[in-house]
Parts: C-alpha cells; sequence; structure tokens
C-alpha cells in the first residue's frame, strides 16, 4: 500500500506532508480572519450563500445582488452546505479548502509511481506540489470552490490512465460543479486523452459532458439565475456583448487577440507560473499541457491583471497539468534536475521568493490598532436581523438573510431595512474610504430611529430601537 511504511502504525510521508500542509494551510486562513483581512467579496459571498443553503433559504446573497449559482453555477456548493447543517461555521471552508489544496500531493504522488519514477522521485513530486507557491497564496484569499477541483483534476487523470470509468466519471461531476470555465479545460482534456494517452472512451466522456455544462451552465443556469450573461462577458467585453460574439471575434480578429497576449504583464505572468517548475519542463514530454491551454489563453486574453498573479485562483486548474508535465519529463530521463536535494533546494528557494507568508508581519498587521474594538461591537449583535457593514468585517456576520456593504455607490442606501450598522471609520475596507464612512455616521445620528449602542477606536455600532 501507499499509505502505511513498513511499519503499520506510521504514516507514509506523503500523507505525513498533506496533513501538516492541511494544519498549517487552516491555520494561516483562519488567523488572516480573525485579523479581520478577509473580504466580502469572496468569503462572504460564498460563506453566505452557503449558510442559506443550509437553512432551507434561497442562496441570494443580497450585497452581491445575485443567486449562488447565477455566479459560476457552482453546485459543489450545496454538497458543501451539508457541513453547515452540522454546525454553521465559515472555519469549514478553511477546512475544506486547506485539506484539497493540500491533497493534491497525493495524486501527484501515484500519478509519479504509475509514470515509473522511482519511490524517491515520486515523494519529492509531491513536495514539491505543496512548496508551489500558488497553493499557499490562494489559501490566503478568501475561499472559492475551485480548489475542489484542483485535486481531482488530479485523479480524473490518474483514473483514466488506471482505466477506472466510474472513478474518472465521478471526478468530472466534482470539476464541473465548481465552476462552469472548467468545462473548457475539460474539452481540452478530453483532446489530449484522445490524441496521446489513446484513452478514446474517457476523452469523449470529457468531451461530451465538458460541452454539455459549458452549454447548459452559460446559456440557462447563470443567465436564470443571475438575469445577466456569464461574468465573462464583462471580462472580455472587449471582444463583444456576449459569449457567441467573444468566440467569433476571437477567430475573426486576431489582431486585437494577439495584441492582447503579447504584453509585457503576460510575459510576466508565465515567468512567475513556471518559474518554480522550469527545471522539469525542460523537455519534450510537454504535451499534458495542451488540457491547460485554454485556462492560460483566457487568464492571457484577460485586461483584468488579478487573472495574472500566484496569488488568486485563476491559475489553480493550470498547475496539474504542469506537474504531469514535470512526471512526464522526468520519467523519460530530461528535466534539468535529477537529484532530490536540487529539486527541493529549487522548489524552496521558489517557495520563498513568491509565497505570501510576509503578508502576516505586514498587511495584515494593519488593523490591529482598533481590533479589540471591532471585536467588541461584534459582541452586541444578539441576532441575525438585517445588518449594514463594511467589507472587511462583512465575513463576520454573513449568516443571516440580508446584509449590504458600506461601499461607494452606496452612499444613499436606505437605511430604514437595518437593525444594525457596524462600520469601522479607521479602516473602512474596499471600495470605500473614510469619507464615506463619516458621511454615514451623519445620516445615522440625524436619523431618530437609531442610536449609538458602542463606539471605540473610531468603531461605530449603532442599533435601531423599537419606539413601541
Amino acid at each position: 500500500m501507499i499509505f502505511l511504511d513498513k511499519n503499520p502504525f506510521k504514516l507514509h510521508p506523503v500523507l505525513t506532508a498533506i496533513f501538516i500542509s492541511s494544519l498549517i494551510l487552516f491555520a494561516c486562513s483562519s488567523l488572516r480572519h480573525a485579523l479581520f483581512q478577509s473580504n466580502a467579496y469572496d468569503l462572504g459571498i460564498f460563506d453566505n450563500g452557503i449558510y442559506l443553503i443550509s437553512q432551507g433559504q434561497e442562496p441570494f446573497v443580497s450585497f452581491r445582488g445575485l443567486h449562488i449559482l447565477g455566479d459560476h453555477a457552482a453546485y459543489i456548493l450545496y454538497i458543501i452546505a451539508l457541513f453547515y447543517k452540522v454546525y454553521p461555521d465559515v472555519h469549514w471552508l478553511f477546512a475544506i479548502q486547506a485539506f484539497s489544496l493540500s491533497l493534491g500531493a497525493l495524486p501527484t504522488y501515484q500519478l509519479s509511481l504509475q509514470a515509473g519514477l522511482k519511490e524517491t522521485q515520486a515523494q519529492t513530486l509531491a513536495f514539491v506540489y505543496l512548496l508551489y507557491p500558488l497553493i499557499f497564496n490562494v489559501n490566503l484569499f478568501d475561499f472559492h470552490p475551485e480548489v475542489i477541483a484542483l485535486p481531482a483534476i488530479l485523479y480524473a487523470v490518474l483514473f483514466a490512465r488506471s482505466n477506472k470509468i466510474l472513478g474518472f466519471i465521478f471526478t468530472i461531476f466534482i470539476i464541473l460543479g465548481c465552476k462552469e470555465v472548467l468545462s473548457l479545460l475539460l474539452i481540452a482534456m478530453g483532446v489530449w486523452l484522445f490524441i496521446f494517452e489513446k484513452k478514446t472512451r474517457y476523452a469523449i466522456v470529457s468531451i461530451i459532458l465538458g460541452l454539455f455544462w459549458f452549454f447548459l451552465s452559460t446559456e440557462f443556469i447563470i443567465p436564470h439565475f443571475s438575469q445577466a450573461p456569464p461574468i465573462a462577458v464583462g471580462v472580455y467585453s472587449f471582444l463583444g456583448n456576449s459569449l457567441g460574439e467573444i468566440t467569433l471575434n476571437i477567430i475573426l480578429k486576431p489582431g486585437l487577440v494577439l495584441s492582447k497576449i503579447f504584453t509585457l504583464a503576460n510575459l510576466e505572468y508565465l515567468i512567475l507560473l513556471l518559474i518554480p517548475l522550469i527545471w522539469g519542463l525542460w523537455g519534450r514530454h510537454l504535451t499534458p499541457l495542451i488540457s491547460a491551454t485554454p485556462i492560460l489563453f483566457l487568464n492571457l486574453l484577460a485586461e483584468n491583471l488579478q487573472m495574472k498573479n500566484l496569488t488568486q485562483q485563476y491559475s489553480l486548474a493550470i498547475l496539474p497539468f504542469l506537474m504531469l508535465a514535470v512526471i512526464e519529463n522526468l520519467a523519460h530521463g530530461e528535466g534539468w534536475f535529477k537529484q532530490k536535494k536540487w529539486i527541493i533546494l529549487w522548489s524552496l528557494i521558489a517557495f520563498f521568493a513568491l509565497a505570501k507568508y510576509g503578508y502576516f508581519t505586514s498587511k495584515y498587521l494593519t488593523t490591529l490598532d482598533n481590533w479589540q474594538a471591532t471585536r467588541e461591537a461584534l459582541g452586541y449583535i444578539k441576532t441575525k436581523d438585517n445588518i449594514l457593514t463594511t467589507d472587511k468585517i462583512a465575513p463576520h456576520l454573513t449568516h443571516r438573510p440580508h446584509l449590504e456593504l458600506a461601499i461607494q455607490g452606496r452612499e444613499k442606501l436606505d437605511l430604514e431595512p437595518f437593525q444594525y450598522v457596524l462600520l469601522n471609520q479607521r479602516h473602512p475596507g474596499w471600495p470605500s474610504s473614510p469619507e464615506l464612512i463619516i458621511g454615514l455616521v451623519k445620516r445615522l445620528q440625524n436619523n431618530p430611529n437609531f442610536q449609538l449602542k458602542y463606539y471605540r477606536d473610531e468603531v461605530l455600532l449603532f442599533e435601531k430601537f423599537s419606539r413601541e
């Protein structure tokens, strides 16, 4: 068995690494949240939607103005809601994310053995996966359901190569349930499985299910629940006003597409993406990367710089195929490094250079000056009534049907529907300002229905009182 050493009571090194990694990632995301550094977008969105599902209510995220399925048709959230039925707590999301990100090391190890690598090499690649900077960084960027797809993608390849069709189909449904755009990845993966892996049956399943879900989610599910086109239409609006128009212009306007692709920002992005694994990508066996081309293309084409870094989730689906390419090169005796010590050393250097652990000694400490006041103010909120609050405080208050944000564009928001208004004038969050908060405070002070319940260190809690 790959799970145990010769001593039945000694955990396998890969499982030990996964366990330690999960604990570290969970601790980091929990600490970040405790320091009021998590955000309404996106942690608050998913926590609110999942909580409402668990309570049997419509998962309409009020401050997002959207049904949770109108975002990315992520039906996996309904499965996660089962944990909230046991006990509703945002830390479930941190635990699921930490474990999912770490779990990818196990199929990486198994795929390495399957490819003919030695035990030591397979273990090394599992550690390399865990040290890839994106794993640590994404864990700090709130929560996103596509983290669950990361190990599922690797297991899909493992099941295909092992001729286990039921396992393959199961992982496909997990992947599709995390985000609609992953259907494009499955289509490309099907092409790779058909041409290079000679797995015709698995290729057909991947392509058909990918095409079916992309059409169903983008043409029916998302428009139905959002009353608008998929979010991608806004991201690529320079190419058209619908998915069909965008697709057509990608073909008909190669000059425009190339002008967006060949930029310094994209060059920097590619360097950041590849440099942690470049030692193993230097070879001829790169066909697994075919599967990642749709996601990579979309990231390169986007004008949004958030899609071109190693701190957010947009590149997660590319990582499994980078690891597969490294495995293939090593299995054929290619790559710069062959010895474990050099591979681990390179991975450690890349991690310490690109992982954002330094945030815990810098940006994550910026709100400590009134952290205690914010905690105390939260203690005064006893009900799940409607609340208006700031971006950073919102994820601590999302277990209620209605919550709104004190942000730009909502300066004139009607205050009457709210039972509580909790503001942090010193740290108003994104996208807000002290001036905006001051304006809201003046309106509340002049409103006879609200009274100041708590004030300390520029943290203010107003509560509506009954005149009965």
